[in-house]
Protein backbone atom coordinates (compact mmCIF):
# COMPACT_ATOMS: atom_id res chain seq x y z
CA UNK A 1 0.00 0.00 0.00
CA UNK A 2 2.77 2.23 -0.89
CA UNK A 3 0.47 5.00 -2.63
CA UNK A 4 -2.19 5.37 -0.02
CA UNK A 5 0.28 5.31 3.13
CA UNK A 6 1.85 8.49 0.73
CA UNK A 7 -1.45 10.16 1.26
CA UNK A 8 -1.91 12.16 4.29
CA UNK A 9 -5.58 12.56 6.36
CA UNK A 10 -5.81 16.09 6.55
CA UNK A 11 -8.22 17.97 9.29
CA UNK A 12 -9.50 21.60 8.97
CA UNK A 13 -11.47 23.11 11.05
CA UNK A 14 -14.93 21.92 9.75
CA UNK A 15 -13.38 18.88 7.22
CA UNK A 16 -11.66 15.89 7.41
CA UNK A 17 -10.05 14.58 4.33
CA UNK A 18 -8.57 10.77 3.93
CA UNK A 19 -7.80 8.80 1.38
CA UNK A 20 -10.16 7.04 -0.26
CA UNK A 21 -11.35 3.37 0.22
CA UNK A 22 -13.74 1.08 -1.71
CA UNK A 23 -16.42 1.50 0.96
CA UNK A 24 -16.77 5.41 -0.11
CA UNK A 25 -18.28 3.84 -3.30
CA UNK A 26 -21.69 3.93 -2.22
CA UNK A 27 -21.74 7.62 -1.18
CA UNK A 28 -20.30 8.50 -4.16
CA UNK A 29 -22.80 6.59 -5.97
CA UNK A 30 -25.63 8.48 -4.29
CA UNK A 31 -24.71 11.99 -4.68
CA UNK A 32 -22.27 12.05 -8.04
CA UNK A 33 -24.55 11.06 -10.93
CA UNK A 34 -26.07 14.80 -10.54
CA UNK A 35 -26.35 16.82 -13.61
CA UNK A 36 -25.45 19.76 -11.83
CA UNK A 37 -21.89 18.47 -10.23
CA UNK A 38 -20.85 16.15 -13.59
CA UNK A 39 -22.07 18.92 -16.58
CA UNK A 40 -18.23 20.36 -16.26
CA UNK A 41 -16.70 17.67 -15.38
CA UNK A 42 -14.37 15.55 -18.55
CA UNK A 43 -16.19 13.80 -20.99
CA UNK A 44 -14.43 10.77 -19.59
CA UNK A 45 -17.33 10.69 -16.87
CA UNK A 46 -19.67 8.26 -18.34
CA UNK A 47 -23.05 10.32 -18.71
CA UNK A 48 -25.69 8.73 -17.21
CA UNK A 49 -24.13 7.40 -14.89
CA UNK A 50 -23.83 4.36 -14.83
CA UNK A 51 -26.04 1.79 -11.59
CA UNK A 52 -22.27 0.22 -10.78
CA UNK A 53 -20.19 4.00 -11.99
CA UNK A 54 -18.48 4.52 -8.63
CA UNK A 55 -17.70 0.81 -7.56
CA UNK A 56 -16.00 0.67 -11.20
CA UNK A 57 -14.39 4.31 -10.64
CA UNK A 58 -13.16 3.37 -7.27
CA UNK A 59 -12.16 -0.39 -8.38
CA UNK A 60 -10.38 0.00 -11.95
CA UNK A 61 -8.98 3.49 -11.60
CA UNK A 62 -8.75 5.37 -8.11
CA UNK A 63 -7.70 2.87 -6.08
CA UNK A 64 -5.09 1.45 -8.25
CA UNK A 65 -3.79 4.84 -9.58
CA UNK A 66 -3.38 5.93 -5.75
CA UNK A 67 -1.53 2.66 -5.06
CA UNK A 68 0.98 3.32 -7.98
CA UNK A 69 1.33 6.81 -6.85
CA UNK A 70 -0.09 8.59 -9.89
CA UNK A 71 -3.04 10.18 -8.11
CA UNK A 72 -3.18 11.82 -4.42
CA UNK A 73 -7.05 11.12 -3.95
CA UNK A 74 -9.12 12.31 -0.88
CA UNK A 75 -12.61 12.34 0.15
CA UNK A 76 -14.35 14.96 2.17
CA UNK A 77 -15.74 14.63 5.57
CA UNK A 78 -18.06 16.98 7.68
CA UNK A 79 -16.68 17.03 11.16
CA UNK A 80 -19.97 15.82 12.64
CA UNK A 81 -21.83 15.49 9.60
CA UNK A 82 -23.17 12.59 7.99
CA UNK A 83 -21.73 9.21 8.41
CA UNK A 84 -20.40 9.23 4.61
CA UNK A 85 -18.39 11.68 2.45
CA UNK A 86 -19.85 14.24 0.66
CA UNK A 87 -17.28 14.85 -2.27
CA UNK A 88 -13.87 14.44 -3.00
CA UNK A 89 -10.70 16.70 -4.14
CA UNK A 90 -7.55 15.01 -6.01
CA UNK A 91 -4.07 15.82 -7.54
CA UNK A 92 -2.97 14.08 -10.52
CA UNK A 93 0.32 14.49 -13.10
CA UNK A 94 -1.42 15.58 -15.85
CA UNK A 95 -0.85 18.16 -18.34
CA UNK A 96 -2.57 21.29 -17.69
CA UNK A 97 -5.26 18.96 -15.82
CA UNK A 98 -3.52 18.77 -12.33
CA UNK A 99 -6.55 18.62 -9.75
CA UNK A 100 -9.58 17.95 -9.68
CA UNK A 101 -12.77 18.45 -7.22
CA UNK A 102 -16.73 17.55 -6.67
CA UNK A 103 -19.17 18.06 -3.94
CA UNK A 104 -22.53 17.34 -3.03
CA UNK A 105 -25.16 19.58 -3.73
CA UNK A 106 -26.79 19.87 -0.33
CA UNK A 107 -22.95 21.52 0.89
CA UNK A 108 -22.73 24.19 -2.33
CA UNK A 109 -22.39 27.53 -1.38
CA UNK A 110 -20.84 26.80 2.09
CA UNK A 111 -17.08 27.54 1.37
CA UNK A 112 -16.68 23.86 1.57
CA UNK A 113 -14.13 22.96 -1.39
CA UNK A 114 -12.56 26.23 -0.73
CA UNK A 115 -11.57 25.33 2.69
CA UNK A 116 -10.57 21.48 1.71
CA UNK A 117 -8.70 22.66 -1.49
CA UNK A 118 -6.36 24.70 0.92
CA UNK A 119 -4.11 21.72 2.47
CA UNK A 120 -4.31 19.34 -1.30
CA UNK A 121 -3.00 22.37 -2.81
CA UNK A 122 -0.40 22.83 0.08
CA UNK A 123 0.51 19.12 -0.50
CA UNK A 124 0.99 20.01 -4.16
CA UNK A 125 3.80 22.13 -4.13
CA UNK A 126 5.04 21.53 -0.23
CA UNK A 127 4.93 17.74 0.05
CA UNK A 128 5.32 16.57 -3.57
CA UNK A 129 7.29 19.59 -4.31
CA UNK A 130 6.04 20.71 -7.96
CA UNK A 131 6.48 24.03 -9.31
CA UNK A 132 2.91 24.62 -11.06
CA UNK A 133 -0.45 23.75 -10.20
CA UNK A 134 -2.94 24.24 -13.54
CA UNK A 135 -6.32 23.32 -13.55
CA UNK A 136 -8.93 24.30 -16.48
CA UNK A 137 -12.35 25.52 -15.61
CA UNK A 138 -15.41 25.83 -17.66
CA UNK A 139 -16.42 29.83 -17.82
CA UNK A 140 -19.65 28.64 -16.83
CA UNK A 141 -18.57 26.61 -13.58
CA UNK A 142 -18.51 30.06 -11.41
CA UNK A 143 -18.12 28.22 -8.19
CA UNK A 144 -15.43 25.72 -9.04
CA UNK A 145 -13.60 29.05 -10.50
CA UNK A 146 -14.06 30.90 -7.28
CA UNK A 147 -12.20 28.41 -5.76
CA UNK A 148 -9.11 28.55 -8.16
CA UNK A 149 -8.93 32.44 -7.83
CA UNK A 150 -9.38 32.59 -4.39
CA UNK A 151 -6.18 30.58 -4.00
CA UNK A 152 -4.30 33.13 -6.23
CA UNK A 153 -4.64 31.52 -9.51
CA UNK A 154 -4.35 33.47 -12.88
CA UNK A 155 -5.84 32.63 -15.90
CA UNK A 156 -2.87 31.78 -18.28
CA UNK A 157 -4.79 30.43 -21.47
CA UNK A 158 -8.36 29.31 -23.10
CA UNK A 159 -8.92 26.56 -25.12
CA UNK A 160 -11.51 24.07 -26.09
CA UNK A 161 -12.30 21.03 -24.17
CA UNK A 162 -15.10 18.25 -24.00
CA UNK A 163 -16.76 18.50 -21.04
CA UNK A 164 -19.76 16.13 -19.90
CA UNK A 165 -22.27 18.80 -20.86
CA UNK A 166 -20.72 18.87 -24.35
CA UNK A 167 -17.49 21.21 -26.08
CA UNK A 168 -17.18 24.70 -24.99
CA UNK A 169 -13.80 27.09 -24.22
CA UNK A 170 -12.18 26.54 -20.87
CA UNK A 171 -9.88 28.93 -18.92
CA UNK A 172 -6.85 27.02 -18.03
CA UNK A 173 -5.90 28.74 -14.67
CA UNK A 174 -2.65 28.69 -12.78
CA UNK A 175 -1.02 28.94 -9.52
CA UNK A 176 3.08 28.89 -9.10
CA UNK A 177 4.33 27.03 -5.79
CA UNK A 178 6.57 30.82 -5.08
CA UNK A 179 3.01 32.75 -5.59
CA UNK A 180 1.49 29.92 -3.29
CA UNK A 181 3.74 30.22 -0.80
CA UNK A 182 3.77 34.12 -0.74
CA UNK A 183 -0.02 34.20 -0.30
CA UNK A 184 0.17 31.13 2.79
CA UNK A 185 2.04 33.63 4.17
CA UNK A 186 1.01 36.87 3.63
Amino acid sequence: MKGVAMIPTFETPRLILRPPRMEDAAATQALFPNWEIVRFLSDRVPWPYPEDGALTFYRDFVLPAVEAGELWSWVIWLKGGPDHHIGSVELRDAQDDNRGFWLGLPWHGQGIMTEACEPVTDFWFNTLGRETLRVAKAPDNRASRRVTEKQGARVVAVEKRSYVGGICEAELWEITREGWNARSRG
